[in-house]
């Protein structure tokens, strides 16, 4: 079965003419999925009994619940989702078919980080998720699947691509996702309130920056290319001067946002010498760097920075013309923290009990 999910209007006009409904249905579908976001065709009361029947023949929504959630002690809800092979050839036999989201409560703001890959391929060192290896491109559908079917999807006020996967590795499916998302007969969503995020990845780099008016987030960590390297394996192919000499093309002026994330190790990437780097390598940028703090569980190779070192260097960029701040770490105790994405619930029977 198709899943109806993540198709645009055009192809949503076409399969309802596919379906001996008038061209005018397509629209009607788009409501029902993506205003009303039902989760049967047999919701879509305004189509014919005839056309759902004939729908249901070949489609469906494309809506799964979460299979299972944890609730950590400050409030964030991680939630794990089962993705069936079924659903799209793309998703790999050999995977274990299971991706995490991430909701994140906070006063008058309500996030979900999203994941695009089932694992990622990208390898680097300080982050959990790669030891999951690369396990399938997600399709558009189960992108919006996490946005449209978690508990709290009404609420949302902000969506962030940083969870498993690099958004520009699957490029496609991401963008056809923000359309949905952005578009009139979609969502109807602002792009400034999605952010997505990369290591700097250029297969799709450039087409996200000149389709989207989304928010950008950089996956940064050091400076220095020759150290970026040893802990970000992309460095060799796409190092991060490449990727500023193409950020330095576009307009960060206005609404639209450029992030540097930077995660803080002891004595590794806090220094005074890469702080003035950082300085350097930066100039003229708009910007801002998001600092994070490391949680020490994921490798002991990586000590984490301590709170008074993060403040200096928060103040040194601040002072030197970049704004920085200090993002609180959220959801550490259930695997829901920067990097800590490794489908744990999965293994877990009774995972959705834990508090």
């Amino acid at each position: 079965m198709v899943s109806l999910l993540g198709k645009t209007l055009a192809e949503l006009q076409a399969i309802a003419l596919e379906a001996g409904l008038p061209k005018f249905a397509g629209k009607q579908l788009a409501e029902w999925l993506y205003v009303k976001r039902v989760q049967t065709i047999d919701e879509m009361t305004n189509i014919s009994l005839k056309g759902r029947e004939a729908l249901k023949a070949r489609y469906t929504t494309g809506r799964h619940t979460p299979v299972r959630e944890a609730i950590s002690e400050d409030g964030t809800r991680k939630y794990l989702f089962a993705v069936e092979n079924q659903k799209s050839e793309i998703i790999n036999h050999k995977s274990l078919n299971f991706i995490e989201s991430v909701y994140i409560p906070d006063e008058d703001r309500a996030t979900l980080c999203v994941s695009t890959q089932a694992g990622c391929k990208m390898g680097c060192r300080f982050c959990m998720t790669g030891t999951l290896g690369f396990n399938g491109h997600l399709p558009a559908s189960e992108i919006l699947n996490q946005i449209f079917s978690i508990p709290e999807s009404e609420r949302l006020t902000n969506i962030v691509y940083m969870g498993e996967g690099e958004p520009m590795d699957n490029i496609d499916e991401v963008m056809r996702s923000l359309e949905v998302m952005t578009a009139p007969w979609g969502c109807g969503w602002s792009p400034h309130r999605i952010t997505v995020s990369s290591v700097g990845y250029d297969k799709g780099l450039k087409r996200f920056l000149d389709e989207s008016e989304c928010h950008m987030a950089i996956s940064l960590h050091n400076p220095y290319s020759t150290e970026r390297r040893q802990i970000m394996p992309i460095e060799h192919s796409n190092p991060i001067v490449d990727v500023l000499d193409l950020l330095r093309q576009y307009d960060w002026t206005h609404q639209r946002r450029l992030s540097f994330e930077y995660i803080c190790w002891g004595g590794q990437n806090d220094t005074p010498r890469h702080a003035k780097e950082l300085v350097r390598l930066l100039k003229g940028l708009n910007c801002r760097i998001n600092l994070i703090r490391f949680h020490e569980g994921v490798d002991r190779d990586f000590p984490a920075s301590d709170e008074q070192q993060m403040v200096w260097l928060r103040d040194y960029l601040t002072e030197h013309g970049i704004t920085t701040t200090i993002r609180r770490s959220r959801g550490e105790d259930i695997l829901a923290a920067c990097g800590m994405l490794v489908n744990a619930l999965s293994s877990h029977p009774r995972a959705d009990k834990q508090k």
